[in-house]
């Protein structure tokens, strides 16, 4: 190694010694900002914008987006509360399992392409609770103008206020897009490699210590926690290609396939077996859940420019799931290790986009073993950019979750297989945006409905186990978000109402989530920097919010503890200097004005306490 850079400093010197000097004159060039753009697989196209507004505020976070309805616990990027039933996504094929921990999880939707005219960069840097830093870097380079490859890495790491709270995770990303110049064919592909590791304390053991008291505890490493050892990962490659040839440019057949290749696992690790999660024949617990999936979809649309795109299509979900046994466990031949199955539909698809009207209606049924159907159809109207009404529908038969059928522990309160009926899910939403409000009604009638429950009713006794609703449930929401200005200062507001009919308590919501901002913006420094701040309260309504379970990666439904009904307030004060953007924060400021926990995500995980954080976001276009 020594001998191989010795060579290379020397070839390196050498060559700048022989280089001669460049005389050349370069031109800078200076494009059009419209022209740097991105977009997904589902046609959604994001201009790449640098100004500072207050949704910039909303978006920067480890997620990268707007987490209204998301409410992240005491250590950033560890887990979320789910407080918005409506933005729940809704797969008719059946996932890995673990939901809990996929928040963060980059799936295929998430993943945008880039067109750019000059080299991009984006760079994105947060500190974190303690010992650590969120950071994600993206360099984007269109070779030709038909071209583009980017890269990028996200990643964090935050120990956390409490002990064994440890978030570590890492998200690779290399994507690439190409189109041929006489834009016949196209084709979009890209690999994703992300690992999602936790320590799991499991939550507090003693909630007294909590309570003010005791000065001590207020150093929060102090508290006890249930668990000292455990922790969880998950991990996942993934291979995604997207490509369609049309035969001409005017009306004409076009040809479509899509495939993804992925594999991934979720791994608890406890160095030490509990007894709060029952009976283990080993006196350390390794449970590792691996699981593969393949995906092939191909299909055949005719394209007019007059009346829309109709396509019908075939696709294939081939997937293996199955259960690491550790060294230490002697194979059971009686025993069940896998779940392996294979799901073929067929379908097909209607789009229209034409003088300011946009339908899209999608028709899709399963013809293998297992039974699956999807509904989805919305009509939108546009009067202008910020103008438009929408209507859509959805009724889902969903295959359950993996993790619902089947699964394997060390420990023996956690295995099953036990099989369970398709989800079904009905729902129909009305969106409207306008200069006056930005509203959004929905109506949703669940049928089947899977869930987590413990059986001992008991946080010192988990016994979690995978159960179906036989009765329907239904939700209503409605969202109002509005924003009032009056010269520099600005109120931003927005409203979840949320009504859940059922006769149990199954699905727990808040029925009231809320969040206004009330900010100051002002040019500085002879217009060279624009400076904006401002006070943000978020707040929901006291319910029964689902707890956590480590060994699973699963929220659970209890209803014996209610969470909820307290304000949490952030100070900001934000800065962009041309391409820069820089952000300071007080978070939950109003922590400081009471001694006493009394602010949790579950009955007992506590939400974080005051901190303040700093970090930027930065574009380079060269």
């Amino acid at each position: 190694m020594r001998t191989l850079l010795i060579i290379l400093f020397f070839a390196f010197s050498f060559s700048l010694y022989s280089q001669e000097p460049d005389t050349t004159k370069v031109v800078e060039l200076k494009a059009d900002i419209k022209l740097y753009k991105t977009f997904n697989t589902l046609k959604d196209t994001v201009y790449i914008d640098t100004s500072l507004t207050i949704q910039d505020e909303y978006k920067y976070n480890y997620l990268r987006k707007d987490n209204f309805g998301l409410f992240s616990f005491s250590n950033e990027g560890y887990l979320y509360n789910q407080l918005d039933y409506s933005r729940k996504s809704k797969s008719v094929l059946p996932q890995f399992g673990f939901n809990a921990k996929h928040v963060s999880y980059l799936n295929t939707n998430d993943i945008y392409y880039y067109s750019v005219p000059t080299p991009l960069t984006d760079i994105y840097f947060k500190t974190v609770m303690r010992q650590g830093q969120s950071l994600d870097a993206l360099l984007s380079v269109n070779t030709k103008p038909n071209l583009n490859f980017t890269i990028a890495y996200k990643s964090i790491r935050s120990v956390g206020d409490y002990f064994n709270n440890l978030t570590s995770s890492g998200h690779f990303r290399f994507i690439t897009n190409y189109h041929s110049l006489n834009k016949k064919y196209f084709l979009k592909a890209n690999f994703i490699g992300q690992d999602i590791f936790n320590q799991e304390n499991g939550g507090i053991k003693t909630l007294e210590q909590l309570d003010g008291t005791n000065p001590s505890f207020s150093q929060r490493e102090r508290v006890d926690v249930y668990f000292n050892d455990a922790s969880s990962k998950l991990k996942g490659n993934r291979y995604f290609l997207d490509q369609s040839y049309q035969f001409s440019t005017g009306n004409s057949l076009v040809i479509k396939h899509q495939t993804y290749y992925e594999n991934k696992f979720y791994e608890y690790i406890q160095a030490t077996k509990s007894d709060r999660l029952g009976i283990s024949n080993t006196t350390s617990i390794n449970n590792k859940t691996r699981y593969d999936v393949f995906y092939n979809k191909v299909g055949v649309s005719f394209k007019t420019k007059t009346l829309g795109e109709l396509n019908f299509f075939i696709d294939n979900y081939s997937y293996n799931q199955f259960y690491v046994i550790p060294q230490n466990i002697a194979f059971n031949a009686n025993d069940k290790y896998n779940l392996h199955n294979r799901v073929t539909s067929v379908g097909g698809q209607y789009e229209f986009d034409r003088n300011k009207w946009n339908f899209n209606i999608v028709l899709q049924n399963a013809i293998s073993k297992q039974p699956s159907s999807n509904f989805e159809a919305f009509a939108k109207y546009t009067f202008s950019n910020d103008n438009f009404v929408k209507i859509s529908a959805q009724q889902v038969s969903k295959i359950p979750d993996n993790i619902f059928v089947f699964h394997k522990s060390d420990y023996d309160n956690y295995n099953w297989n036990s099989p369970f009926k398709n989800e079904k899910i009905s729902s129909i939403k009305v969106e409207t945006k306008n200069k006056w409000v930005d509203a959004t009604i929905q109506i949703s009638n669940i049928n089947d409905h899977l869930y987590f429950y413990n059986t001992t009713q008991r946080l010192d006794s988990l016994v979690v186990k995978p159960f179906q609703y036989n009765k329907s449930i239904q939700y209503v929401s409605a969202e109002i978000a509005k924003e009032i200005k009056f010269r520099n200062w600005a109120l931003d507001n927005r409203v979840k109402l949320q009504e859940v009919q059922q006769d149990a308590k199954i699905l727990n919501l808040p029925n009231i989530v809320l969040r206004n901002t009330l900010y100051y913006t002002k040019s500085v420094f002879k217009k060279a920097m624009l400076l904006q701040t401002g006070v943000t309260i978020n707040y929901f309504s006291k319910y029964y919010a689902d707890d956590y379970i480590g060994v699973l990666g699963e929220f659970y439904v209890q209803d014996q503890s209610k969470v909820g009904g307290f304000p949490v307030l952030d100070f900001f004060v934000n800065a962009r200097v041309q391409q820069c953007r820089i952000y300071l924060k007080a978070e939950h400021f109003n922590a400081l004005f009471t001694n006493k926990v009394d602010y949790f995500n579950t009955p007992n995980s506590p939400f974080r306490d005051f901190h303040i954080r700093f970090g930027l976001e930065w574009n380079f276009f060269k």
